[in-house]
């Protein structure tokens, strides 16, 4: 059962949410407030469904804590991973923009924090604040972008799907360490729907990407000590 509070409640100011949300720093003072007032969180369990293919799209989602998959099925009825997404990330603002059933799930991978408001105010906000179109101009192309690159792997071998994988998660969620970039170290299942392998030959590749010293492994990180190097092993 998720558990839900306004901002309000929790006495987090504007600065505090733009620290948590990107896509809102920068915008007006007086834009923000009134986001706000409509702003609610949203505490999941992991493996909570938040959103449904088909539903209607009444709000767009913001993630504060966690990690989210976005999710649908080909013809078989087989799982198709479309993307993970994690904190400060946006998602279910096309379904808020073209009026239109949402075309994919989501599903939380980890206990995970999210932010709502409704579609309307986002929407409002996009044709009053030039930067928050931008802004979302910019998302859609990079994830058009990302599609692109997967699509052209797709017929790579294991080692470059791997590490197409891993990059894909370093763009949206990598933090620059002391020894390296780091990303939380997510289940071999979820780098395995990214990459379109199975979850044994994910396993052995992450083994022998690590023997190559190309990553390194804790029990929730996984850390890249050298992008470039992880990069020219996409053959």
């Amino acid at each position: 059962m998720e558990e839900q509070t306004s901002y309000l409640e929790q006495n987090i100011d504007l600065a505090q949410l733009t620290g948590l949300i990107p896509f809102f720093q920068g915008l007006p003072r007086e834009s923000l407030q009134k986001l706000t007032s409509h702003f609610v969180i949203l505490s999941h369990p992991a493996s909570q469904i938040i959103l449904l293919e088909n539903d209607w799209g009444g709000s767009v989602y913001f993630i504060l804590e966690g990690w989210v998959k976005i999710r649908t099925y080909n013809f078989e009825g087989k799982e198709v991973t479309l993307n993970i997404i994690g904190k400060g990330e946006i998602f279910g603002e096309m379904a808020a923009l073209e009026k239109m059933p949402r075309s994919t799930d989501a599903i939380t991978l980890t206990p995970t924090t999210i932010g709502r408001i409704p579609s309307e105010n986002f929407v409002d906000l996009l044709t009053t604040e030039p930067m928050a179109g931008v802004r979302l101009s910019k998302l859609m192309a990079k994830r058009i972008r990302q599609v692109n690159r997967r699509l052209q792997l797709r017929d790579a071998d294991s080692t470059s799907r791997v590490a197409d994988a891993i990059l894909f998660l370093v763009e949206g969620q990598g933090i620059e360490g002391e020894l390296g970039t780091e990303i939380p170290y997510l289940p071999h299942r979820e780098i395995s729907g990214l990459s379109g392998l199975a979850r044994e030959t994910v396993t052995r590749v992450l083994t022998r990407l690590e023997q190559r010293g190309l990553i390194q492994r804790d029990t929730n990180l996984l850390r890249i000590p050298d992008l470039m190097a992880l990069e020219d092993a996409i053959g």
